[in-house]
């Protein structure tokens, strides 16, 4: 399987790339960011770092031909570029709506193409647990951004319906993704003050690499087209 990892050198990305190479299943693991992706640390003893392949890319709303080719004939995407909430206000919206929405679907549509056509193109969507596809219920704190994502997770699954089968989309909405023992007693504080006030549910970013790789390999496709964090870790103790 040729698995592509967007947003590779991020948090969840990082993670991502370290497991799929140690899968033997995955022959190939397309590192796709702006930037040449590392090799990740503490890798297994059986991870192969010749199936690593670092693609970086300019611009994300319109590939390059080389781009193009380094994608192609792919089996699964995971998308996991975005702003977080803290983040996205830090940009004009409509940068912002491009880089959680436009890019996800531009590749959606364009990586779909490149593939081989006998057989699904898997496509996971990263999602936040509170974002909303119905605008009706658009929350009182973070309302457009989460309006905006849930937006996003309409296209991405209404382009799969009309694929007739050529393409299998997955939407995961975790809540708060955590990596015990890598990060700071601070953070810690202020990421169970924050469950607390706004009811988050959290997984640990290796359970959650896990449970979502298993679903990639697995050959009757996704469990279901929308996972929370409560299904990753129930599908990652499986795992």
């Amino acid at each position: 399987m040729k698995l592509i990892i967007a947003g590779s050198t991020g948090f969840v990305g990082t993670e991502l790339v370290r497991q799929a190479l140690s899968l033997p299943s995955i022959t190939s693991v397309v590192a796709l960011s702006r930037r040449t992706t590392p090799v990740p640390s503490s890798l297994a003893p059986n991870a192969d770092l010749s199936k690593l392949k670092s693609v970086a890319c300019e611009d994300f709303g319109n590939y390059s031909d080389e781009v193009k080719k380094e994608l192609s004939n792919a089996d699964a995407c995971i998308w996991t570029i975005a702003l977080t909430p803290s983040r996205y206000r830090a940009v004009p919206w409509d940068e912002a709506v491009r880089i959680c929405s436009g890019y996800a679907v531009y590749a959606l549509e364009t990586i779909s193409k490149l593939s081989d056509a006998n057989r699904p193109f898997k496509f996971v969507y990263f999602s936040g647990s509170s974002a909303v596809r119905d605008p009706a219920q658009k929350p009182l704190i973070l309302g457009d951004y989460l309006v905006m994502r849930g937006e996003a997770e309409n296209k991405v699954l209404k382009y799969a319906a009309g694929s007739n089968g050529k393409v299998e989309a997955c939407i995961l909405k975790p809540g708060l993704i955590t990596a015990p023992g890598k990060t700071n007693i601070v953070v810690q504080a202020l990421a169970t003050v924050g469950r607390a006030l706004i009811g988050l549910p959290k997984i640990d970013v290796g359970d959650l690499s896990s449970a979502l790789l298993s679903q990639i390999v697995r050959r009757e496709g996704f469990e279901k087209d929308t996972l929370f964090s409560e299904d990753m870790e129930r599908i990652a103790k499986a795992a």
